[in-house]
């Protein structure tokens, strides 16, 4: 299990982003720190005054996690990415949609014009960023201007150039006035050539340049040119601060690494592949895993034996997959893989730049992981896979990945619910949870109704390969012995669906006992990893279940009489109980007080005045001797 006093020792002095996690393993906070070390203790020291929220937040923390970065302008824009991805509940400050800005060179117009940018689109010009100064990108637009007399105006040329009068900026000098048609694309582009090289990091000259003129104004005693050099050298620094967490393009990118450790075993070493996951060029997340390799295999090996198994079992592929070393088979791999995403994919190992400090990034983290984390590694990895093995020995299966375990609740039949819970490689995958409202039982029916709910979610229309309905599962949990099997079975059989059932049978005391295969009882050890996660996945389901029938009671316990009368909707009924003060006053009212009410009128004041006074019934026999009205 995780001993935050043991994983806290293990904290290393770095910069990067911390990861709060709770009891059912969701993000509740994410934050960053210059420090890892000294920050993240910081929380469960009892001495510090941390206010009510995170005295709050402290109490339901379970466990941690960490990801080091090279800088603390990395985890600052890594922060941002990830609770925008997680949107963790105690990161209430944070929560806006505010984005870093870029810079963008419009080359796709004929005269192109840099732009102060918040999103990168997918329009093919170029992009520079993100950067963590608004003010600084502001002022360097403002430099190149000058510097380059590239244009800043919305029109459209070359058709509107000789329509209009040149703007201010060509009198000043800050703009070769395209518009003017007195300058050719070749002289215009040649500007724009120098202003890409400006921010692709070249602008040392530039900064010489600045320092030599401030200098000048310095000692001739022009201390205003001075600063305002001075200030420009400033923002060109700040924005040669590049981090590598937000990428260029919009790619969706995997970035692997390999960490390998000699252990002291003469056969098997232990090695760590740190995945780091970029989506629309931001880096969202990362997964590490543990494995197990002979002694000789190099990290080449490594790698693509990873590949293979990892890509094999996940839905998505992204477009580039970037390594730290080459494999082998680097064509079979692209070309398996192209055929799965049925869009070409790029297996290759970066040089230089940005893409190639994420792989060190991703190495350095794999280190950390194996240095520090290995003993946890080998817990959670029981906990999870281990205890998948177990399960797979004792029903004589292989290769179990995904299981789903279903459960009905309801109370005498009341908003009877099913509930649907996924488990992957041992671990609960809730993005892919669902939970059925029952449609066509009646009455305190679990057999029915667990048919109803088998019966949609192996008939559901998906959308798509990430749907969760379109993966099929390796194994069908139920929550129940022999009646609950045979009725999955049996709705396997009708659709032409071949997937095992088990059942988990319970106790007198309703503690998990056994499982339920083909036509027998397996006992199963109660001290066993498996043991505990077939009760880890049946209070699961039983929970989720029971949250959804809650929530449906709690919706019927807030139903007002007054939803039930035709023509009443939301703002009638409001109106209603604000000049009757309540039901009673209501029902004591009369056609034309009701009619009077706000937003009320003649016919749905008879409506509810019926309602409340239903004409008196009368019997058949009265009823055949009334007179005619004629």
């Amino acid at each position: 299990m995780f001993h935050i006093e043991e994983e806290l020792k293990k904290l290393p002095a770095k910069p990067g982003v911390y990861l709060m996690h709770d009891e059912r393993d969701e993000i509740i906070y994410v934050g960053k720190a210059v420090s890892l070390k000294n920050r993240v203790r910081q929380y469960f020291q009892s001495s510090r005054n941390k206010g009510a929220k995170i005295e709050q937040m402290v109490t339901h923390i379970a466990r941690f996690e960490y990801i080091i970065t090279d800088s603390e302008l990395e985890a600052l824009v890594l922060e941002s990415n990830l609770i925008k991805e997680h949107r963790p509940k105690y990161n209430t400050m944070l929560k806006d949609d505010k984005s870093y800005p870029f810079i963008k060179v419009t080359v796709q117009e004929a005269y192109p014009r840099v732009l102060f940018a918040r999103r990168m689109k997918k329009d093919k010009n170029r992009y520079f960023g993100p950067y963590t100064s608004a003010g600084a990108v502001k002022d360097v637009i403002e430099l190149v201007r000058k510097l380059y007399q590239v244009r800043s105006c919305s029109r459209t040329l070359p058709r509107d150039c000789g329509k209009d009068r040149p703007c201010l900026y060509y009198h000043m000098k800050q703009c070769t006035g395209p518009c003017t048609g007195n300058v050719s694309q070749e002289a215009y582009r040649e500007n724009i050539r120098k202003v890409l090289k400006f921010l692709n990091g070249d602008f040392q000259e530039t900064i010489d340049a600045l320092t030599a003129k401030m200098e000048k104004a310095s000692e001739e005693m022009r201390f205003e040119d001075a600063a305002e050099s001075r200030d420009l050298i400033q923002s060109i620094r700040k924005i040669g601060e590049r981090q590598k967490i937000t990428a260029y393009g919009e790619e969706d990118r995997d970035i692997i690494a390999v960490a390998m450790d000699e252990s002291l075993d003469l056969r098997e070493q232990d090695a760590v592949v740190q995945v780091f996951f970029m989506r629309s060029g931001r880096l969202i997340g990362r997964d590490h895993f543990y494995l197990r390799v002979a002694r000789g295999d190099t990290k080449s090996q490594v790698l693509s034996s990873f590949l293979k198994q990892f890509y094999a079992g996940t839905p998505f592929i992204p477009k580039e997959i970037v390594l730290q070393t080459e494999v082998e088979d680097r064509e079979v791999i692209e070309e398996w893989l192209s055929s799965r995403r049925k869009q070409r994919v790029h297996i290759f190992v970066p040089q230089k730049g940005t893409k190639e400090k994420l792989v060190e990034l991703a190495r350095e983290n794999a280190c950390m992981v194996l240095d520090k984390d290995r003993e946890r590694i080998k817990r959670e990895e029981g906990r999870t896979i281990g205890a998948v093995h177990e399960v797979e020995e004792w029903l004589g299966l292989q290769g179990i990945v995904r299981m789903e375990a279903f459960d009905i609740s309801n109370i005498s039949g009341f908003e009877s619910v099913g509930s649907m819970v996924v488990y992957e490689k041992g671990r609960p995958k809730k993005s892919d949870y669902r939970k059925f409202r029952i449609k066509s039982v009646q009455g305190p029916n679990d057999y029915a109704s667990m048919e109803e709910v088998l019966t949609r979610r192996f008939t559901h229309e998906t959308s798509g390969e990430f749907d969760s309905f379109a993966r099929m599962p390796d194994l069908l949990l139920m929550d129940g012995g022999r009646g609950q099997v045979n009725i999955a079975l049996g709705v396997l059989e009708k659709l032409g669906i071949q997937v095992p059932v088990c059942g988990m049978v319970k106790d007198d005391h309703h503690r998990t006992r056994g499982l339920y295969f083909n036509n027998n009882e397996i006992p199963i050890e109660t001290n066993s990893e498996g043991f505990r996660l077939i009760t880890r996945i049946q209070d699961e389901a039983h929970r989720f279940a029971i949250e959804y029938h809650r929530s449906l009671r709690s919706k019927e316990q807030v139903h007002s009489i007054l939803d039930d009368i035709p023509g009443i909707g939301e703002r009638r009924r409001k109106a209603l109980m604000r000049r009757f003060r309540g039901i009673e006053g209501i029902r004591e009212a009369s056609v034309e007080e009701l009619a009077e009410t706000e937003s009320m009128n003649a016919a749905s004041a008879k409506q509810v005045y019926d309602f409340f006074h239903p004409p008196a019934k009368t019997d058949k026999t009265q009823q055949n001797h009334l007179p005619e009205h004629k």
